[in-house]
């Protein structure tokens, strides 16, 4: 409590000329009080209170001013350690009438354990440098009271310069005390609604949302004022919608929702004179506003605050600050509810025409995208659309499945570049010119061909990346086309997962007259293409090559049974796939995802099939196969079709085994469609060795296995599967 700063003390003096050893110093209050002493010889220690002194010759006006600023004198013998006062000094040390033996260490004993030790410091420097000393401590009196003191206290030399007394001044400063507490509290009060007012307007500066604002506004602290609810509203045709409240239970703040702004209302008040209405108590509520009484009667509150939200010079909302108990708000509390009310409506503004525009994107986005998905026999889909995290949440990316002619289905993937409206309207007329081109019948190569001549006739600086592929569904067989996109990843029926290489091309859009090159693959009944955009395999941190191992990661695996998960397990897969992607906060691109499976011929009309493994050196076991599918093709009613089959079957499996070093896979379906049958023969290794077509001398006794099955079969073809390829051919009766 000993607060005070010191008083700079004179060096030590030269005693006077006139001064010797028997004689008292000279006191330097003399011109205003006289010796601090009088010449009186201290009596010996009396065991009760501190002693007084007596025969002052010191001004008359002096002691008048004393006693009526309630100030004490003392005087410290530092040589004998004797202490006397007034009676003043001792009423306000609390010494009237109570032992006390006048020595130095007594009267710090009777000082707050923290102050004593300031104290004594001070004068032990003050007597050290003969200066002057002073400082705030706290007193105990005996009934237990505590009281602040405050003294002034000056050092006196002997004549040979050496300390002999102390005399000084001491009066009570607990009021002033009080006064300077009370004072530093404001200040620190003030302190801490600055930083309070910072702190919000950050907090509100980083809502986005009208529900931000609102949930950060009811959860702000108000410093000093400790409100016991708070409610903000906007206005929206006269009525009042709440945002968000605190404090009230449901049912009273569903009363509030949507009730018309009447003119006899404080907030309706409030809002016509764009100025806060401050109402103290609930007799002056009832007073001022009693046709709505009925709501602040039942929120059991007793005082208010109705802050007008006015944004570029308009009204958009109420703030209501309630107290359960009468508050009478000074000047600073009103400026601080006021200055909120201005921070709370220039976000609640930004926030709503945030939440108009992303609304607005979600419905051109939603009008974008398809709606629904068509469903195609053989097949079965799932899609997801995963908005950026920034932004307006809209972009380029879209999907589309699109039924062609002969009960085949063309899959659309891609992403126009840009994250904004007009990246979208973009979007939206490639998916439509794309969706026109393919359901015309056109081949994967002049559909991906004609949409990027049409963007280029858009006459516009964005391009889009787009992968589009065919399904044939009686065959399993994809025809797929790539401009500038990711490529496929195949989920096979084992659950694992690799992407398949397709030639690429431009995006659409660069070249007019880019030519884009078809690539084949198969799918065995329930192997599933995954097609998506870049959101999903880059983000913040990661290359693409880990983004897409990630992604092949995810598209592998168990996926739960019918026992285990009542839904469709390919949105199941597509639900894992999406959330392997970055958090949507995160996330700085929009995601478009589409899975296909093929489930088999539509129809049936695949009732046959012959699967065998090969061993590696089992080469006894190609003649047992040839056997094998003789007897099928006979089973299955198309002896026709038995030599080219056993001998083009046995070129396909000789190959496979002689050229890698794993076992091969043979597959023979028979399909019927259109009362003709059409048999179609697989071989796969794992070698990622492709065939050559030789030409073979005449005495070559091999080479011409391609030559024969070029010959011999309607249509053949090689292409990847997985780790190696596959070898196929088709035969028709």
């Amino acid at each position: 409590m000993a607060t005070e700063p010191e008083a700079p003390g004179p060096a030590r003096r030269t005693p006077p000329a006139q001064a010797t050893r028997n004689e008292t110093p000279a006191n330097p209050l003399r011109t205003a009080a006289g010796p601090a002493s009088g010449g009186r010889t201290v009596p010996p220690p009396s065991g009760r209170g501190l002693p007084t002194r007596t025969g002052d010759s010191s001004p008359e006006w002096l002691e008048p001013a004393m006693a009526a600023n309630g100030i004490g004198s003392f005087d410290w013998d530092i040589r004998r350690d004797v202490l006397v006062g007034d009676q003043r000094a001792c009423a306000i040390l609390g010494l009237v009438g109570q032992p006390f033996d006048r020595t130095s260490a007594s009267f710090l004993a009777l000082l707050h354990p923290e102050d004593a030790p300031v104290v004594r410091r001070r004068v032990e420097r003050a007597v050290a440098e003969l200066g002057q000393c002073g400082a705030y401590y706290r007193t105990v009196f005996p009934n237990g009271e505590l009281h602040a003191v405050r003294f002034r206290g000056r050092v006196l030399a002997d004549a040979f310069g050496r300390p002999s007394r102390m005399v000084g001044f001491v009066w009570d400063a607990t009021v002033e005390l009080h006064k300077r507490e009370r004072a530093d509290e404001q200040a620190q009060l003030r302190e801490q609604r600055s930083r309070f007012i910072k702190e919000a307007a950050r907090a509100l500066s980083e809502a986005v949302t009208v529900r931000d604002v609102a949930r950060v506004f009811t959860e702000l602290p108000l410093p000093g004022l400790g409100p016991d609810g708070l409610a903000l509203a906007s206005l929206e045709a006269g009525r009042i919608a709440l945002l968000g409240s605190n404090g009230y239970h449901n049912g009273l703040s569903n009363q509030f929702d949507r009730i018309p702004l009447a003119p006899t209302h404080p907030a309706a008040e409030a809002v016509r004179q764009r100025a806060p209405i401050f109402v103290s108590s609930r007799e002056e509520y009832r007073e001022r506003y009693p046709e709505a009484w009925d709501w602040a009667e039942e929120s059991g509150r007793s005082s208010w605050a109705f802050l007008p939200l006015i944004a570029s010079g308009r009204p958009t909302g109420i703030c209501v600050v309630s107290f359960d108990d009468d508050r009478e708000l000074d000047t600073d509390e009103r400026t601080l509810l006021s200055t909120l009310g201005g921070l709370v409506a220039q976000s609640l503004a930004r926030a709503r025409l945030h939440d108009a525009e992303h609304e607005l994107a979600a419905g051109l986005q939603r009008v974008m995208l398809p709606r629904t998905v068509p469903a195609v026999p053989g097949v079965s889909t799932a899609v997801r659309y995963l908005a950026a995290g920034s932004g307006l949440q809209i972009g380029g990316d879209w999907y589309d499945v699109v039924p062609l002619p002969g009960g085949h289905v063309g899959l659309v993937i891609g992403d126009v570049q840009g994250h904004d409206v007009h990246a979208a309207g973009i979007m939206g007329q490639l998916r439509i010119a794309l969706r026109a081109y393919a359901a015309e019948g056109h081949p994967p190569a002049a559909v991906m061909a004609r949409a990027s001549r049409f963007l280029a006739d858009l006459d516009t600086d964005h391009f889009a990346t787009c992968t589009y592929a065919e399904v044939n569904v009686d065959y399993g067989v994809v025809y797929a086309v790539r401009a500038g996109h990711l490529d496929p990843v195949v989920r096979r029926a084992d659950g694992t997962a690799h992407p398949v290489p397709v030639s690429g091309g431009l995006p659409l859009g660069v070249d007019p007259d880019e030519e884009y090159r078809v690539t084949r693959f198969s799918l065995d009944p329930g192997e599933t293409v995954v097609l998506c955009t870049d959101g999903l395999v880059e983000a913040r941190g990661m290359d693409l090559d880990t983004g897409f191992a990630r992604l092949c990661e995810n598209v592998s695996g168990d996926l739960p049974g019918i026992d285990e998960s009542p839904r469709e397990p390919l949105e199941e897969l597509a639900d894992r796939i999406a959330s392997g992607a970055s958090d949507s906060s995160e996330r700085e691109d929009d995601i478009a995802l589409l899975l296909l499976r093929w489930d088999g011929p539509a129809g049936g009309r695949a009732a046959q099939q012959l699967r065998r493994r090969i061993g590696q050196a089992d080469l006894a076991r190609i003649a047992e196969l040839r056997g094998e599918l003789r007897d099928a093709l006979r089973r299955w009613g198309v002896p026709e079709l038995i030599d080219t089959a056993e001998l083009l079957s046995s070129e396909l499996v000789t190959n496979a085994i002689r050229h890698t070093d794993r076992d091969a896979m043979f597959t023979a379906r028979l399909y019927q469609e259109h009362g003709r049958a059409r048999l179609r023969v697989e071989v796969e290794d794992e070698s990622d060795l492709w065939p050559t077509r030789r030409t073979p001398g005449e005495q070559a006794s091999s080479g011409r296995g391609l030559m024969l099955v070029e010959a011999l079969a309607d249509t053949w073809g090689v292409e990847p599967r997985g780790t190696g390829k596959r070898m196929w051919f088709e035969l028709s009766s």
